[in-house]
Parts: structure tokens; C-alpha cells; sequence
């Protein structure tokens, strides 16, 4: 049984009851002034109860009739434009099943709940694009991506058994060189997937305990770069994985030394506290970059407005998974280009407070 049929019988239901509910408080009534006692001589002469019910009963059924015929119809009409807009969502709806999100309800009328039900589940549908097309070109890029080491090792074994005298000791150094490239993005990908799952274990974390051990790890590629990391702040306390936390500070602090001035550049690390969130902060010295420029740094597989080269130390990844990791922690990340060249990262997660061995 749809469900306009079951508000249409309830809607002829309410009517009939009210009709009954009438028709006997109409007949309580004349029953007040007609005598009970009757004479047969004299049944169409003076009026009483048997001559009234005599009258008064197809009277009552016919409108039992009329209002049962009444409740039906109009009952059957104001459930289909009562229905008319869940109608349209689920015509959307099975759109959507069908593969097609660009498709919007659009719903017009007055702000009520079928109109706020549209509006969320166009709201949706438009999420869900977005994210859907974010997808296919994450997998597009990760799979060009994925398939280049092993296209360039190919041809390199190719070569080599083309040539009669190889140079082994080269060929393994290349070799070495796309696998490990690989591999690395083949993590980098994990750890993606990982931290958009949310599937980590959340502990308390001190965001400057991060910043220094990411700094002692990543001091030699600063000094073999000429750049000089400086850190300062205090204590900065968040809940979250403490390996993944780890990766986003290295993360930062790689990028920032690699896309650095040539020689001399700087790069600094600070951390504080805010009334309810912590911060951590990476600048760096380089050219100066446009707005523009940097919405598209955290797009994966991209660097500045071109798309990585194989033969770039990164994988493209890198603020990507800052960025992924960031949400994943319920935090927010915020790009800004410096006036005098550079770029300033700030990610921001909620704080906790400190453990008693921190203060």
C-alpha cells in the first residue's frame, strides 16, 4: 500500500468519523423535541420518533455516502500535492543511484521540511561530485604516476640487453634509483588512504616535541641545501596519532627546505597555544608566490601550476597528505604567501591540556 493511498484513507476515514459524530449529535438533538409515544392512526399526522427516523435515516446515509465519496477524492488529491515534492526527490534519488550527480532538485515553494530535504540532498549531491571528480583525478594522476618507474624500467632493461657491453654498475644505480621512487610513493599513498580512513589510535601529542625531532632528522638535507632551520614556542599539547602527526611535520619542514632559496635560505618552525587550538607554523624564504599559485599546492601530484617531473626528489604528495592529515585531525590548514618571498603554512588542531611530566 503506497503512501497516498494510506493518506487518503485516512483523510476519508477523519471525514466519515466526523460525519458520524455530526449526524448523531444532530439526531440527540431533534430527539429532544419529538414524543416517544406514537399512534399508528396517526403516524404522518403528528410527529414523532418512528416518523422522524423514517425521515431522517436515508437522509443520513446519503451524506455518509456523499462524505465517503468526498473523503476519497479530495482526500486522493491533497496527498498527491502533498507528496508532489517527495515525488521529485526520488526521481533525484534514482538518479543518483544511476551514476548521474550533476542532476539538482532545485526545489521552488516555501521553506518547509520537504524544502529543507531538498536542499540538504542537493547540498550532498554536490559534495559528493566534488569529491567523486577529486577522486577519479587522484586516480588518474596516481596511476600515471605509478606506472612511470616502472615504464622507465623497462626501458631500461631494454637498453641494456640491447647493448652488448652494459654498464651494470650504472643500470643498478638507476634502477635503484625509479624503485625507490616507487616505493616511496607507494607509501605516501598508504599513509593517504590511512589518514582519510582516520584509522589511527589518537594519544596525546606535544606538537613541539614534533618540531624538534623533525628538525634534528631533516638538518643534514637543510645544510646540504644551505638553508638554516631556526625553531622557537612552547608546549603545545593536541590529541591525535603521533606517527602521523610526525609525517605532517616532516612533511612541512621538507617542503619548506626544498623549495628554498638557492643559498642562504631560512626556514622557521614555531609553535604556540591559543585559548582552544594549537598551531604550528613553517616559513620559509624563497620567490615570491601569488595566491593563486598556492590554492593549487595542496592538490596532489602538483608543484606550483605544473605537475611534478618523474625526476623530482618528492612524489607530490607532500602537502597533500599535510592537508588530508589535517583534517583527519579536525583541524584546519591555512597558505599564505609572505610580501618578501616565500610561503607561511599554519596548521591549527584542537588543544588539550598538558600531561603533568610536559609543564
Amino acid at each position: 500500500m503506497s503512501v497516498r493511498l494510506k493518506l487518503t484513507l485516512s483523510y476519508a476515514g477523519f471525514v466519515m468519523l466526523a460525519g458520524v459524530l455530526l449526524l448523531t449529535a444532530v439526531w440527540v438533538s431533534l430527539l429532544e423535541y419529538v414524543p416517544d409515544d406514537w399512534d399508528r392512526r396517526m403516524l404522518y399526522e403528528n410527529p414523532n420518533r418512528q416518523l422522524l427516523l423514517r425521515t431522517f435515516a436515508p437522509a443520513a446515509a446519503a451524506v455518509m455516502a456523499f462524505l465517503l465519496l468526498f473523503g476519497l477524492l479530495g482526500g486522493w488529491f491533497l496527498a498527491g500535492r502533498v507528496l508532489a515534492p517527495l515525488s521529485r526527490i526520488t526521481d533525484a534519488t534514482r538518479l543518483a543511484t544511476n551514476g548521474s550527480l550533476s542532476h539538482r532538485i532545485r526545489l521552488p515553494g516555501r521553506k518547509d521540511e520537504f524544502r529543507e530535504l531538498a536542499d540538504a540532498f542537493d547540498t550532498m549531491l554536490a559534495r559528493l561530485e566534488a569529491h567523486v571528480a577529486e577522486q577519479q583525478r587522484f586516480a588518474a594522476n596516481a596511476s600515471h604516476e605509478l606506472r612511470t618507474p616502472l615504464a622507465i624500467s623497462k626501458s631500461l632493461i631494454d637498453v641494456a640487453r640491447a647493448d652488448p657491453d652494459p654498464d651494470t654498475g650504472k643500470l643498478m644505480d638507476r634502477l635503484h634509483a625509479v624503485n625507490t621512487r616507487a616505493i616511496d610513493l607507494t607509501e605516501a599513498l598508504l599513509l593517504l588512504s590511512r589518514a582519510e580512513q582516520r584509522s589511527f589510535t589518537r594519544e596525546p601529542v606535544d606538537l613541539s616535541l614534533l618540531a624538534e625531532e623533525a628538525t634534528e632528522t631533516l638538518l643534514p638535507l637543510a645544510e646540504k641545501h644551505g638553508v638554516s632551520i631556526e625553531t622557537s614556542g612552547d608546549v603545545a599539547p593536541t590529541n591525535g596519532s603521533q606517527a602521523l602527526l610526525l609525517q605532517l611535520t616532516m612533511n612541512l619542514l621538507h617542503n619548506a627546505i626544498v623549495h628554498n632559496l638557492p643559498e642562504r635560505g631560512t626556514v622557521w618552525v614555531m609553535t604556540r597555544v591559543r585559548p582552544e587550538t594549537v598551531v604550528l607554523t613553517v616559513e620559509n624564504t624563497s620567490e615570491e608566490l601569488t595566491p593563486q599559485l598556492i590554492s593549487t599546492l595542496t592538490e596532489p601530484f602538483r608543484r606550483g601550476t605544473e605537475r611534478i617531473h618523474t625526476d623530482h626528489a618528492g612524489v607530490g604528495l607532500g602537502l597533500a597528505i599535510v592537508k588530508t592529515i589535517t583534517q583527519a585531525h579536525d583541524g584546519t590548514l591555512t597558505l599564505t604567501p609572505r610580501p618578501t618571498g616565500g610561503i607561511r603554512i599554519a596548521v591549527e588542531l584542537p588543544a588539550t591540556a598538558p600531561r603533568a611530566e610536559d609543564r
